[in-house]
This record gives structure tokens, C-alpha cells and sequence, in this order.
């Protein structure tokens, strides 16, 4: 009985310093910086909004102006994160998808394109079979001619 006890809790333990947390999710919000200047705020407030939650990060250059929101294991999405409130400068409150130009979730993104990348390498490996094949049948039939 205390051997069966010890191996439970043995293995509770060692499942549990195994368990796999869940991946944290990468977000890419872009925006116009003449819609911005319009609303009269900047990347830099929409970024505070975030800031205290979650790891962010902005860009600003000669393109679009982005902003990296980094969440921690949850279940969002781009829709949830989108209904995020933002403050302006003059009190109104707008969502984030409705200043927003484009909002990417990169972690699902970059999930489906590993998967479009072995879809392609395994067409590619199916071609060279086919060639092979056709190379071999093509120098039997020439080699029975002589």
C-alpha cells in the first residue's frame, strides 16, 4: 500500500514537471500613421494600453507604423484582441480593430505556413519519384531496342 501510495505520488510529480504549458501568441497590429494623426493619438498611447498586461514592442519607419503584442498562454485571437479598448486623447474610447489597419495573429500564421512548406517539399519529393520513374521506364524500353 505505501509503495502503490509513493508511486502515485510519484507520478503526479513527475507529470506535472513535464506538463507542457501552452505557447504564448504573437500579435502584429499595423496602422496608418495619416488615420492615427487624424484620430489625434499615436502608436506610442495605443502601445500603453498593452504595455502593463503584455510584452509589446513598436516600430515606426518609412512604412506602416507596427506594434508586437506578445500574450502569454491564453486563448486569444486576432478577433478578441481587436475588441480592445483604446482611449483617445479626447476620452472617446474605439476599438482596437477600428484604428487598426491590419491585425495578424504571426503565431497561427506561422503554423500554417510550416504546414504549406511540407505540403510543397512532399510534392517536390512526389515529382522527382515521378521523374525517376519515367527515366527508368524510358531507358529499359531503349535498352530492349538493341
Amino acid at each position: 500500500m505505501k509503495r502503490l501510495a509513493f508511486l502515485l505520488l510519484f507520478l503526479i510529480s513527475f507529470s506535472s514537471a513535464f506538463a507542457n504549458d501552452p505557447e504564448s501568441k504573437t500579435f502584429l497590429v499595423l496602422f496608418k500613421s495619416k488615420e492615427l494623426k487624424e484620430l489625434k493619438t499615436n502608436i506610442r498611447d495605443i502601445e500603453s494600453h498593452f504595455a502593463t498586461a503584455f510584452d509589446t514592442k513598436h516600430y515606426t519607419g518609412n512604412s506602416e507604423l507596427a506594434l508586437l503584442i506578445e500574450v502569454p498562454s491564453c486563448d486569444f485571437d486576432a478577433c478578441f484582441l481587436g475588441e480592445f479598448l483604446i482611449e483617445l486623447e479626447n476620452g472617446q474610447r474605439v476599438q482596437l480593430q477600428q484604428i487598426a489597419f491590419r491585425l495578424f495573429d504571426l503565431t497561427e500564421n506561422q503554423a500554417l505556413h510550416q504546414q504549406y512548406l511540407a505540403m510543397y517539399e512532399e510534392s517536390l519529393i512526389a515529382k522527382k519519384k515521378a521523374a525517376k520513374a519515367l527515366k527508368a521506364d524510358s531507358e529499359q524500353r531503349g535498352a530492349s531496342g538493341h
